[in-house]
């Protein structure tokens, strides 16, 4: 069975009141078009194409990457038009599935029980019932509870506007019979656009009948026109998150102030997430990790046994089991931390390497430096890296000691077990087994006077 997928994503979103067109706008940081185009990869057997049109260079540019056929809706005349769009790209024996751009929480397995009510003889609908089903198309059904056609809200007269199962635009039907009633399509209604739900009549007349399921949550088939909604179906998404790590043994202070923009390639037990932690990209966290509050992770590795004190960022890092970060470390692409090591509070660390058991509290700046094991980094020191134009690296031997208020200008190399006396500026390298300092002789005036302000 060979599904085609039309993913209608060619709307403005008006009620947005943005420059960016509705399915650019995102959900855990993923657009809502990429949220349809992953949950239909997931259908087997599937092509997929995309009817855009309002800020098509830019839909284009954005999701290049997407795997599907793209198609362009110079003018958007209303979803019967967008399909017609596709119409010669459809083989009769397909079975077409017709998603939307800004229905982002469709669950693969609603789709699945959708395409299983599609035959020659049936078309697959599917609808809701909601409390409050103002500006949606209304299913109407007739006696013995067959539905019979659509009425979209403003053609509906009062006693349809009181049924509360809706359309939700989704259905699969066969290539050949969609085909055939696009072909009668017309727009004779109040929005003078041609309908896609005007081919459910004509289903009926040609007593092909029209069978319905429906999710398991009305959210599942929200879309978005404004950013009300946008930050419901958000939260929506990471409770959903947030149920299922808990579901696999995650501790959440709060789940309703965390937020997973991303994946997690590995899961330990006996994980502990504080309130307001962001976790981006593809991360993963091993056994009995605890991170404190306000902290965003992006494609990390943390190991076993890592604390993650409050504040902190962490991107393309690797922390090695139990070492001890922040509060407010940032930890910048190209980190890595071997086991035991210390990160303290205002430290940041830029490609770099820190081997095992070295620590680096308070105040400093590790920028492009390999840092050997058992090492002490004192507050306030720098790594000056580049010159204006160019990059060097420093190499900090094992059991080297560095007092507060160094700076090391690379390229430069301090020696195993080596010692940096506070406060010196260090150019040239530094022998192992060796105390280096550089200082100016302190003196000391006296008689001198501080000076006054002067009266006016």
């Amino acid at each position: 069975m060979k599904i085609t997928t039309i993913i209608l994503a060619a709307g403005k979103g008006t009620r947005m009141r943005s420059e960016l067109p509705k399915i650019l706008h995102k959900i855990a940081n993923r657009t809502l078009l990429q949220h349809v185009y992953d949950m239909s990869k997931q259908v087997e057997n599937n092509t997929i194409t995309i009817v855009y049109g309002h800020g098509a260079e830019l839909v284009r540019n954005t999701l290049k990457d997407l795997d599907a056929q793209w198609i362009e809706q110079k003018q958007q005349l209303g979803t019967g038009h967008a399909v017609q769009q596709v119409k010669d790209h459809i083989d009769d024996g397909d079975i077409v599935l017709i998603l939307y751009g800004d229905v982002p929480l469709l669950k693969r397995a609603t789709v699945t029980q959708l395409l299983a009510n599609v035959s020659d003889h049936s078309l697959a609908l599917l609808t809701v019932n909601l409390a409050n089903p103002k500006g949606y198309g209304r299913i109407v059904r007739d006696s013995t509870g067959h539905v019979t056609k659509i009425v979209e809200e403003k053609d509906a007269n009062t006693a349809e506007k009181l049924i509360t199962e809706v359309n939700t635009g989704i259905m699969a039907v066969r290539g050949n019979q969609l085909k055939a009633w696009l072909n009668q399509l017309k727009n004779n209604n109040a929005q003078g656009e041609y309908y896609l739900t005007d081919i459910i009549e004509m289903a009926v007349n040609d007593t092909v009948v029209i069978k319905t399921s429906q999710p398991s949550s009305e959210d599942e088939v929200l879309g978005v026109n404004n950013r009300i909604q946008l930050s419901h179906l958000e939260r929506v998404y990471q409770m959903e998150k947030a149920h299922f790590l808990m579901e696999q043994g995650v501790t959440l202070k709060d789940p309703a102030r965390f937020d997973l923009r991303g994946t997690l390639d590995n899961l330990g037990q006996d994980i502990e997430i504080d309130i307001n932690v962001i976790l981006e990209g593809n991360n993963s966290i091993g056994n009995n990790v605890s991170i404190g509050p306000n902290c965003q992770i992006i494609n990390s590795i943390i190991g076993d046994q890592v604390e993650i004190l409050a504040n902190c960022v962490i991107e393309n890092a690797v922390i090695g089991q139990g070492s001890r970060i922040g509060p407010f470390a940032r930890l910048r692409p190209e980190t890595e931390l071997a086991n035991d090591v210390h990160i303290g509070n205002f430290v940041e660390i830029k490609k770099s390497s820190v081997a095992t058991g070295s620590k680096i509290n308070h105040l400093s700046y590790i920028g492009d430096t390999t840092v050997g094991s058992r090492v002490n980094i004192g507050a306030g020191t720098i790594t000056c890296n580049y010159d204006g134009a160019n990059k060097f690296r420093t190499t900090i031997g094992d059991g080297a000691f560095i007092g507060s208020d160094t700076q090391l200008v690379a390229p430069v190399t301090i020696g195993n077990n080596a010692t940096i006396g506070a406060g010196s500026t260090i150019t040239k390298d530094s022998p192992e087994n060796q105390l280096t300092l550089s200082r100016v002789k302190q003196i000391s005036i006296s008689g001198w006077q501080r000076p006054v302000k002067k009266e006016k």
